[in-house]
């Protein structure tokens, strides 16, 4: 309610107003994550563009259905989240997976783990992830086949393509060139290859403050820390710290799915809490379990704990 009095506007809390929209800051994520998007493309052929086309439908699709039968207005449709999240399960697949997986993915992530809790805003988990949890259960086989990427940069070696670098280091010890890592020319899933085309749209959203620099260091530099120490203690059995910095899906899970604004803490403590937490992990799952990779399940086990993190580091109420 507002009172218009003697040239003065009395309203209700809140009173803060910012140009930041969440149409805006999922505008410019998608737009970050387009040269990891270009590069996918050029390793892996046009057939990845049906992968991202199939995704996109699937989501906005399955939203617009939910939203109705809910009776809401569909047009929040347009606040871009359904589009990232349908960009970031296609990252997180291999090249090989077929469009109708990709499909069933897409609707796991929007219909379970976004609409079932509410919508935008109330979700514990991050969808795409959950999506991406999901078809690792139901198509174990097609999620881990890899093949190799053509090869964009001549003056790298010849990607492998029967293993990803985590899975050839951790079971046959043979260790995938740095070089091969940061560009990108590596054997893995679409988006997760280019370390430098994820860490361009990552530097940008640090820089506009868009994601919080504490999560992602934290999570990077936990992982970086144990891997280091593994590394001097034995060369020839553990890789060195940039090889578990480049490889896998850490880099496109630490500027893009950790730092979720939804699905992470709230404080900056918290953020740092979340970010060691999900770097052990990763270092445990990699080092001493069975699975080469552990970004997904690091994330999801993080996310469940957000709740739990909030409560315990939240701020002093001003006054009190």
């Amino acid at each position: 309610m507002e009172f218009k009095k003697e040239g003065y506007i009395l309203a209700s809390s809140p009173h803060i107003r910012r140009p930041v929209s969440t149409q805006k800051v999922m505008l410019l994520v998608t737009a970050t994550l387009v040269p990891a998007i270009i590069f996918s493309i050029l390793f892996f052929g046009t057939k990845v563009i049906a992968l991202y086309a199939s995704a996109i439908i699937t989501c906005l699709v399955t939203e617009g259905v939910i939203e109705y039968i809910r009776k809401k207005n569909i047009k929040s449709l347009a606040d871009g989240s359904a589009i990232v999240t349908a960009i970031l399960l296609v990252m997180t697949l291999p090249p090989s997976v077929g469009w109708q997986q990709t499909a069933v993915g897409s609707f796991i992530a929007i219909a379970v783990a976004k609409e079932l809790f509410g919508g935008l805003g109330q979700n514990i988990f991050n969808p795409a992830l959950v999506g991406r949890a999901f078809l690792s259960a139901a198509y174990p086989v097609s999620i881990t086949t890899f093949e190799a990427p053509a090869k964009v940069f001549k003056f790298l070696p010849d990607a492998v393509s029967s293993a990803t670098p985590l899975a050839a280091a951790k079971f046959d010890k043979v260790f995938t060139p740095i070089s091969n890592l940061f560009f990108g020319q590596v054997g893995g899933c679409i988006g997760e290859t280019s370390s430098l085309a994820l860490i361009f749209g990552g530097i940008i959203l640090l820089l506009i403050g868009v994601t919080n620099y504490r999560l992602v260091i934290s999570y990077l530099g936990t992982v970086i820390l144990f891997a280091t120490i593994f590394w001097i203690k034995d060369p020839q059995t553990y890789a060195n710290p940039l090889f578990h910095l480049f490889s896998g899906g850490l880099i496109l899970g630490a500027f893009y799915m950790a730092t979720d604004l939804v699905t992470s803490p709230t404080t900056n403590l918290g953020n740092v809490i979340f970010g060691v937490g999900a770097g052990v992990l990763v270092f445990l799952i990699r080092f001493f379990g069975g699975y080469p990779e552990g970004v997904m399940y690091s994330i999801l086990f993080m996310n469940a704990c957000t709740p739990l993190i909030n409560r315990f580091t939240k701020n002093k109420v001003f006054g009190t």
